[in-house]
């Protein structure tokens, strides 16, 4: 693995064009596929290469296993609903040695924190929007249990 300066030497003296082209073999050779995303940065060398300038400074510094960074890809991508994400992340969780059993405990856990995500951020604003509600006073109705 090249390091950052390395990278960016390289990256220098071949061009961004050159670069991002030999992204994209090095990503479809290890993951089967180019992600769309991907594809899409690519009609702008530039914005790809500094996405995965970045992407590579984050997880090649990471303290984390690549499994791992993976699983947790995956969770954000099932969190947020993004079945290209999801579908993406976990194959490649499964290349880095991810079990079934890992995929699918990640994805519980994504469920979970997602369902308490929506319902503590829906909660904080029910309990703003009826504390504050001016028809609800002048009309009586009780917007809490200490109202009554």
């Amino acid at each position: 693995m090249m390091s950052f300066e390395e990278e960016l030497s390289r990256i220098v003296q071949s061009g961004t064009d050159e670069a991002c082209a030999e992204w994209m073999k090095a990503i479809e050779a290890d993951y089967g596929k180019i992600p769309l995303i991907f594809q899409r940065m690519a009609e702008r060398p530039e914005v790809l290469v500094s996405h995965l300038l970045y992407k590579d400074a984050v997880t090649h510094t990471s303290t984390l296993e690549p499994k791992h960074v993976e699983l947790i890809c995956l969770a954000v991508g099932a969190a947020l609903k993004c079945p290209h994400c999801t579908g993406y992340h976990m194959q490649a969780a499964l290349k880095m040695g991810a079990s079934r059993e890992e995929i699918l405990e990640t994805v519980l856990v994504a469920g979970l924190i997602s369902n308490s995500s929506v319902l503590a951020n829906a909660y904080r604003i029910i309990d703003e929007k009826l504390a504050k509600c001016a028809p609800c006073e002048t009309h009586g109705i009780i917007t809490s249990p200490l109202d009554g």
